[in-house]
């Protein structure tokens, strides 16, 4: 599985969970690695057309080895807090670079591992409890799995989180979340 960190805080709410479904995973024989997009240099979709005949994005940056990561990932868990009722910047400018595998498949017809059963997941913090919160992210990633190839699993959704590392306080959610990575690690979300 490869982990996308699309918060800006290390060690915030959103990977401390996420490092609770890691655990899961891990503990049922998978294997995790983490990207961290705020640490990396990642320039927004330039909707210059450049990836329309090639499949392969013509910016060039540190995206240029995330693709090969998505790529050869079984799994992939986008992990985001909430702004404004939506994902963070990092993870939408992750999202939109994917322009570049939507070009494969669409543009191209190139289905990429088909029949693996390849699938992608969300896990998303908010402060609040709006009851749509989380509506936006759900939808952009559900596109986000659809462009890279992969089915759209369950998400972890996690609100009521405002304060710096306030999901320790929450030790449900945090078991909830180990017991999603299991579930993720034994096929059965």
């Amino acid at each position: 599985m490869v982990i996308v960190l699309g918060s800006p805080r290390r060690n915030g709410n959103s990977e401390m969970l996420a490092k609770a479904v890691a655990e899961g995973m891990e503990s049922e024989g998978g294997t995790v690695e983490y990207l961290r997009l705020n640490d990396l240099d990642i320039r927004p979709c330039q909707g210059c057309g450049g990836c329309d005949k090639s499949g392969e994005c013509v910016v060039k940056d540190d995206m240029t080895e995330i693709y090969g990561k998505v790529d050869n990932a079984d799994r992939l868990l986008l992990v985001t807090p909430i702004y404004f009722y939506a994902m963070s910047a990092q993870a939408k400018i992750f999202t939109d670079r994917m322009q570049a595998r939507w070009s494969r498949r669409y543009n191209l017809k190139n289905r990429f591992r088909q029949g693996e059963g390849r699938r992608g997941y969300v896990l998303a913090t908010a402060a609040t409890g709006g009851g749509k919160l989380f509506e936006s992210t759900e939808l952009c990633a559900r596109y986000l799995f659809d462009a890279i190839d992969m089915e759209c699993g369950e998400s972890l959704l996690v609100n009521g989180v405002d304060d710096r590392k306030a999901v320790r306080e929450k030790l449900d959610e945090l078991t909830r979340a180990r017991s999603f990575g299991e579930k993720i690690s034994r096929g059965e979300l």
